[in-house]
């Protein structure tokens, strides 16, 4: 199964929008997917550090789906130039190196005039440090607001852009090519 992990704690987000129409796009492919919102999961992040060694249910329940993941699809949001603190703050619960190491990723940018650039390059830092196989076509969203902002050309606030939905499905079918491959050749961490 894959997941797709909603990269900010904040109620409605935009970056769960898009992950619900990701979420739609995989199931179109008969593929198996789950979306890990952090909304939902930053509730455990107030025991206390738990690095590596998570205790609270909900956390917990979130760090194990990552462990057993076929891949993960990162829906990230820019805040103040990068990623959101409560998506690094998620990561660094997670066990090194099983949590990433060797599992595959792919980027969904959002954000203003460079569309989640900056966050996006950030995790791939972060996921290159801890081994993943970062799937190279990352998808950047720019002014993702005025996407979803109801309009009477848009009544439902829903994101029609043909390219950004080509883009999108492009990604889904080749990221699940991608861990496929993977898997063949004995380098993923389900393998």
């Amino acid at each position: 199964m894959k997941h797709i992990i909603v990269g900010t704690d904040r109620a409605g987000s935009n970056s769960r929008k898009v992950a619900e129409l990701v979420y739609g796009m995989y199931q179109e492919q008969g593929e198996d997917i789950e979306i890990l919102d952090l909304k939902d999961i930053a509730k455990g992040f107030a025991e206390g550090p738990q690095y590596g060694n998570v205790t609270h249910p909900i956390l917990k329940a979130a760090a194990d789906k990552i462990e057993k993941s076929d891949g993960l699809i990162m829906v990230v949001p820019e805040y103040n130039g990068s990623m959101p603190g409560a998506l690094k703050y998620f990561i660094d619960h997670l066990k090194y190196p099983d949590a990433f190491e060797h599992r595959p990723v792919a980027f969904i940018g959002l954000g203003g005039m460079f569309g989640g650039l900056r966050p996006v390059e950030h995790l791939q830092q972060v996921f290159g440090y801890r081994n993943s196989f970062v799937y190279p076509d990352r998808i950047f969203i720019m002014n993702v607001w005025n996407h979803y902002k109801k309009s009477e050309v848009n009544p439902e606030g829903t994101l029609k852009d043909a390219m950004i939905l080509d883009l999108l499905k492009k990604q889904t079918a080749g990221f699940s090519s991608f861990i496929k491959g993977l898997k063949h050749a004995g380098l993923h961490p389900t393998r």
